[in-house]
């Protein structure tokens, strides 16, 4: 897995990486499978959060916790065993307690769209509340988002 941060043409902070499709990851007819697209989304949000100079470890270690609270996926064309993936992540906004992504997963081949989605995740505590997004952590995450 490949990744390279950016900045796209509107100021949002993205991260590229490649995957490669996995036989467990498709179904009987050879196409990767609805539910694995969320797994890819959240390596592309850990890789950019990783990029930004955190991880979720961190995070965690320091009591926050990111979750998922919406998740909107429109499938264009199918991938199938052994493609390789180009996933683009970009942070579309931020707030103390509150990060919204969008992606888009290309076929690297011939450049094909291939699902197009967007996350809110929230932060919460142990207890399971909504919960600031600890100073270190946001900070970063502004400046790397201006």
């Amino acid at each position: 897995m490949e990744s390279e941060a950016q900045h796209n043409t509107t100021g949002e902070h993205c991260c590229e990486i490649e995957l490669r499709v996995r036989y467990v990851e498709t179904d009987q007819m050879g196409y990767v499978h609805h539910c694995q697209y969320p797994v890819y989304f959240e390596v592309g949000r850990t890789e950019l959060l990783r990029q930004n100079g955190a991880s979720y470890r961190q995070m965690e270690q320091a009591g926050a916790f990111l979750v998922v609270t919406k998740l909107e996926i429109r499938y264009l064309a199918p991938a199938k065993y052994d493609d390789i993936l180009r996933l683009e992540t970009c942070t579309t906004r931020l707030t103390r307690a509150r990060i919204e992504h969008q992606y888009r997963l290309y076929r690297k081949c011939d450049n094909v769209l291939l699902a197009q989605a967007s996350s809110t995740l929230a932060s919460v505590g142990s207890s399971g509340r909504i919960t600031p997004i600890p100073e270190q952590f946001f900070n970063h995450l502004t400046a790397c988002s201006a």
